[in-house]
């Protein structure tokens, strides 16, 4: 592919685009008409919508576009799966530069079609749109398959805390990036292109979850809607919270304790949920603390401690993009 955007023009860059994509069973009309049709056998559809803007979430000098289409899509059906849902189909709302070259879309659409196969959806449909900054707006669907949706209101006092996933390691590969290096890779990839478990969240469903989420704005953050939700104190047990060593070299060598980036990081979007004490985990799934009686405002502790470290706010303090 040569030229740009604008050369190309806004039909043939649709065309372009959804040349690229694949489908699924679910999908029972994709892109091409007025709208999608996509089929909700359990007559509920779980959506979620999220917004990437170039210089705040990403930047191009850091990521491929095919990066940024990964993480995007990543961080949609994250939320999906994190309801309990099975992530069906997906939406795509792009605003971009006239001059930008034809290749950045495609490969944007390339890397949002890839992680949609990861999490067994398609991309359905979508909009384009002329503007001076990158914008990847995303819609995401999903099928509960007759189980009820995990809230983040249902934990109980006597609950266990497990994750599964990682956590950390985009907070770490975000450290890395921003002194200017590119390894340790596997931290900068994970920073890059988050994996989600995302058949960890119908299987928590199903294994009794009483409240559920993905870490997308950090452990402590993410936990603090559910205590707030649920009206409970969640104390972490910080021993418990597996810490690699090469996270601990990274730490060593910038000058910070790891376990911020465990507990404050977002982005790898880990699924943590809270389980009745009987439940049968497994192995996937790590506890890591308990649920309790609030001792005054529903909150977050770390080894029975205010834990003093906010996580990411998209209108609060500002940091690097991506």
């Amino acid at each position: 592919m040569k030229g740009t955007v604008g050369e190309l023009g806004e039909f043939g860059l649709i065309r372009e685009l959804t040349s690229r994509l694949t489908t699924t069973p679910a999908v029972r009309l994709g892109p091409g008409d007025d709208a999608a049709v996509v089929a909700a056998p359990d007559r509920r559809v779980v959506a979620s919508t999220d917004v990437l803007l170039e210089g705040r979430h990403f930047r191009r000098d850091w990521s491929t576009a095919y990066d940024v289409g990964r993480k995007a899509a990543a961080q949609n059906l994250a939320d999906i799966a994190a309801m309990g849902a099975v992530p069906t189909a997906l939406l795509l709302g792009l605003v971009v530069p006239a001059e930008l070259p034809v290749t950045w879309p495609a490969e944007l659409m390339d890397g949002i079609r890839d992680e949609c196969q990861v999490a067994g959806a398609a991309v359905v449909g979508g909009d384009v749109v002329r503007g001076d900054t990158i914008t990847v707006a995303i819609t995401a669907l999903g099928d509960l398959r007759n189980h009820e949706p995990v809230t983040r209101s249902g934990a109980q006092p006597g609950d266990v805390v497990a994750v599964t996933g990682w956590l950390g390691w985009s907070a770490a590969g975000h450290a890395v990036l921003s002194r200017g290096f590119r390894s340790p890779r596997a931290f900068v990839e994970a920073h890059r292109r988050p994996e989600p478990p995302y058949h960890a969240g119908p299987a928590a469903a199903g294994l009794g979850a009483t409240a559920m989420t993905d870490v997308s704005d950090g452990l402590v953050a993410d936990l603090g809607h559910i205590a707030e939700a649920s009206k409970v104190r969640i104390d972490l047990r910080s021993g418990d919270i597996d810490i690699p060593s090469q996270m601990s070299d990274i730490g060593q060598a910038v000058g910070v304790d790891p376990l911020q980036w465990v507990l404050n990081g977002g982005e790898d979007h880990a699924i943590v949920a809270t389980f009745p004490p009987d439940a049968k985990l497994p192995a996937r799934w790590k506890v890591i603390g308990e649920v309790l009686n609030p001792s005054a405002l529903p909150q977050v502790t770390v080894d029975g401690a205010p834990w003093p470290h906010a996580g990411w706010d998209h209108f609060g303090k500002d940091k690097s993009a991506d």
